[in-house]
């Protein structure tokens, strides 16, 4: 089967063995940097939401020889472990009151996201464009993120310029910038004491380490390190959940820097997560960040 036939058959099988009591459909869904998903949505009639299944990766599983039956029984038992409390309703959504203190913003490329920008707001910075979220916490889901797009902005009646204010204040209160030194971050994800030489290499993020590349745009201390350290900062991409920071050596170490960035983003970050294949460098005396061309 090719992937048409494919995800037919699993709405068709799905929908057969579930019963009329709920509703499965296919979904096409536009991700970041241009990636497009096709998920299956299972919904009881009783539900409000209900999570997205994509189908890709069991394509690739079923190509491989795992048999159509057993991806049922998987997407089935992802289903029953995700589906959302039916009584989670998103009707708070149209309330700007109950929405304003969870409003965050992302930097994510401007140039991988043109179809995406047409429905968000969104603002110019370098290379990439600063996009809003709502970073939902409830037992019900527990921790995700729902996009926010010009209709909503509609809806509240709110300019996307009152919106960036809004994320700013909260990524400081909500979201305040973290910066350890990488070996530390190894050793955090290890659990284990790394050896070896200790290099002036420092990662920024924010304190949830998710979406935290958006740190660069209110990070106090980013400022601190570049005093301590009595250097301007280079930083490097590392995907949109965080960024490396070092002393800036000067000009002659930046094409080693952006191969280096290239080949990472190529060979080790997932498509979706690659922020840019660019440089920027903090101007310690300036107390900003440019991109380097």
């Amino acid at each position: 089967m090719n992937f048409k036939e494919f995800t037919d058959r699993i709405v068709l099988l799905l929908q057969e063995g579930l019963g009329d009591n709920y509703k499965v459909t296919l979904t096409k869904v536009l991700k970041n940097n241009d990636i497009r998903l096709t998920g299956v949505v299972i919904m009881e009639e009783s539900d409000s939401m209900s999570p997205t299944i994509y189908l890709e990766e069991p394509y690739r599983r079923y190509q491989d020889g795992v048999s159509v039956q057993e991806i049922l029984e998987e997407i089935r038992a992802l289903y029953k472990a995700h589906a959302f409390n039916s009584k989670f309703d998103m009707d708070f959504f149209r309330d700007f009151s109950l929405v304003e203190s969870r409003i965050c913003h992302k930097v994510i490329s401007y140039e991988k996201n043109q179809e995406l920008l047409k429905d968000v707001p969104w603002f110019k910075w370098h290379d990439l464009a600063i996009t809003f979220y709502y970073a939902m916490e409830d037992p019900a889901i527990g921790r995700a993120s729902v996009m926010i797009h010009n209709n909503h902005l509609d809806m509240w009646g709110k300019p996307s310029e009152e919106i960036y204010r809004i994320a700013d204040r909260n990524m400081r209160f909500r979201m305040p910038d973290l910066l350890l030194p990488m070996h530390m971050l190894l050793e955090e994800m290890l659990g284990t004491k790394t050896e070896g030489e200790e290099l002036s290499l420092y990662v920024l993020t924010n304190r949830n380490k998710i979406y935290g590349a958006s740190a660069m745009l209110y990070s106090e201390k980013m400022k601190l390190l570049a005093n301590r350290l009595h250097s301007d900062l280079l930083i490097l991409p590392s995907s949109v959940h965080e960024v490396l920071l070092m002393p800036d050596e000067g000009r002659q170490e930046y094409d080693f820097y952006r191969q280096m960035v290239k080949e990472v983003n190529i060979t080790q970050v997932d498509p979706e997560e690659i922020l840019s294949f660019s440089l920027y460098r903090y101007d310690r005396e300036k107390a900003e960040i440019e991109e380097i061309l």
